[in-house]
């Protein structure tokens, strides 16, 4: 094989989404860098690969660095694979990848499985813009005031989540983006219990909390973008105007929010309007 490093997509939970080209590139490098050792070694037996594993993520020491060095150095070829789907996509691997490019070796993508793609495709979701964010904080606080600077994005959100903050991030969304705004769970992609459910917030939220099975396994959810009407007010002022709405009449709120805004008060009625 041509000397470089070969970032290697596996499979999210189906070994039949494995390709023929990463099986290939998986038996023929010298080194497979691998997330979690003990995971990749059941995927390596379950193909019949025996090339040389060894453990790498983003917190690795000089030493794990330094055998992977000397493979090119050897003009030899490593393979890099995280504990399922596509490396990188939430995963080890950028900084390894900024290093073997930086001295002058190539990166081949092995493309394959991503749970970030799959979910979308099957979501039901505007699928034209889409901004995938990753893991949300996990302090309440931090969580809520990155839902706000979210709230006004027009396109499709994507998010992972730990299965024990489940029903608390699906609370927070509520809050921040409002009942009525659609989403989507996809819940252990390609596996034997796989979920998908679209539905606004509030139902899903309520979907989640009264199933436990739902609160376990590999999750994704997705967040239609916010319309047009929403997008043009500020954050901050449609937070207050929403929290103000659940205690007054909607025009009294709106009123209320435009006398000390500016803004117009049928703006903010119609906003309020389309949350409903």
């Amino acid at each position: 094989m041509e000397s470089g490093l070969y970032v290697v997509a596996t499979p999210i939970g189906n070994f039949g989404d494995m390709s023929q080209r990463a099986v290939d590139v998986l038996r023929q490098v010298d080194l497979i860098a691998a997330e979690d050792t003990r995971h990749s070694r059941r995927l390596l037996q379950h193909f019949g690969i025996d090339t040389p594993l060894m453990a790498y993520h983003d917190h690795s020491d000089d030493r794990a660095l330094r055998r992977i060095r000397g493979c090119f150095e050897a003009h030899e070829s490593v393979a890099l694979v995280s504990d399922a789907g596509t490396p990188l996509v939430s995963d080890p691997g950028y900084r390894l990848v900024r290093c073997v490019q930086d001295e002058g070796h190539k990166v081949f993508p092995i493309p394959g499985a991503c749970a970030a793609v799959a979910a979308l495709s099957a979501a039901g979701l505007p699928t034209d813009r889409f901004l995938f964010e990753g893991f949300l904080p996990a302090k309440r606080g931090a969580r809520e005031n990155r839902l706000q600077a979210l709230r006004t994005e027009s396109a499709t959100l994507i998010f992972y989540e730990a299965p024990h903050r489940i029903v608390d991030t699906l609370e927070a969304l509520v809050e921040v983006f409002g009942p009525t705004r659609e989403a989507a769970l996809a819940r252990e992609v390609t596996k034997l219990y796989e979920t998908i459910r679209r539905s606004p917030l509030s139902t899903l939220a309520q979907f989640v909390r009264e199933d436990n099975n739902q609160q376990k396994g590999e999750i994704v959810l997705l967040v239609t973008g916010a319309s047009a009407r929403e997008s043009e007010l500020d954050a901050d002022v449609a937070s207050l105007l929403i929290r103000l709405a659940q205690e007054l009449p909607a025009r009294r709120a709106a009123a209320v929010v435009a006398e000390h805004t500016g803004l117009r008060k049928k703006q903010l009625y119609d906003y309020l309007l389309s949350l409903k």
